[in-house]
């Protein structure tokens, strides 16, 4: 299937890890290009290589995201090497546990920082070469924003921050034909949460008692399956939707966890 992607430049921030990672691996090997953006320079070496190996195109430029002018920036390298943007993957930031109680208008406002505000600041860059080209908005959320977790106020209210800007940017972009859509992951297994597994003094028990929480198949969604996902949103073959929040999720935001795996009758 043609995805309609090849030679198409799509900035990914925080593409050298987790989610963001296997969405710019599947956009390289798609014939796209992906232009990383973020802070793991070593874990980003080891992508380059694997997809350079592989014939796809790829570049990583080491950036901290936390204001408009580094943002900018990104946008500025892009252009100067490729000549154009077709897409945005609004990906990078991380759970960081700042509760309420606990926390501080300090802690809140840093959260923020690493969270949210890049969100914009790399969409108002973009734009007018995504006006030019038609081009693609995919913004990563989390089921946070849905169901809670208890002990991140600024990262959820970052989350949910995100789903309203991509129906806010979804209504404000329609006539330009530029496509706003996001997606909401639940409990995947990245280096990130692996290193918030490995918190807890017994990991393996922590990891069984979260996969049974999630309805089909009692385990993790893969970094994979959200990037087979984004990698339709970002293409043609999903050129009429816009606005949506889809869930890669396993059913944890929508049905019962207290459910088993259902046998065949």
């Amino acid at each position: 299937m043609d995805l309609g992607i090849k030679n198409k430049v799509f900035i990914i921030t925080g593409g050298a890890e987790g989610i963001g990672r296997a969405i710019a691996k599947a956009i390289a090997l798609e014939g796209g290009i992906s232009f990383i953006a973020g802070r793991a320079e070593e874990a980003a070496k080891g992508l380059l290589e694997e997809i350079e190996s592989k014939e796809g195109k790829a570049h990583f430029m080491f950036q901290n995201l936390g204001s408009g002018e580094s943002c900018k920036a990104v946008v500025d390298r892009c252009l100067n090497i490729y000549g154009r943007i077709d897409g945005l993957v609004n990906n990078a930031g991380g759970n960081d546990g700042i509760s309420l109680e606990e926390g501080s208008p300090e802690k809140w406002m840093k959260s923020l920082e690493n969270n949210l505000h890049h969100y914009y600041f790399m969409a108002h860059y973009c734009l007018a070469e995504l006006k030019k080209n038609k081009g693609v908005i995919l913004n990563l959320s989390s089921k946070t924003a849905f169901t809670g977790q208890g002990g991140t106020s600024p990262y959820a209210a970052a989350k949910g921050a995100q789903l309203a800007l991509t129906r806010e940017w979804a209504v404000e972009l329609l006539k330009y034909g530029i496509r706003v859509n996001s997606i909401v992951p639940a409990e995947v297994m990245t280096a990130m949460y692996k290193r918030w597994i490995n918190s807890f003094d017994e990991p393996e028990k922590k990891v069984a008692e979260i996969e049974s929480r999630i309805p089909l198949g009692n385990r993790m969604t893969k970094a994979e399956e959200i990037a087979d996902t984004a990698l339709f949103l970002l293409s043609s073959r999903s050129s009429h939707i816009t606005g949506q929040h889809i869930f890669v999720d396993g059913g944890y935001a929508h049905l019962d966890r207290a459910l088993s795996v259902l046998k065949d009758p």
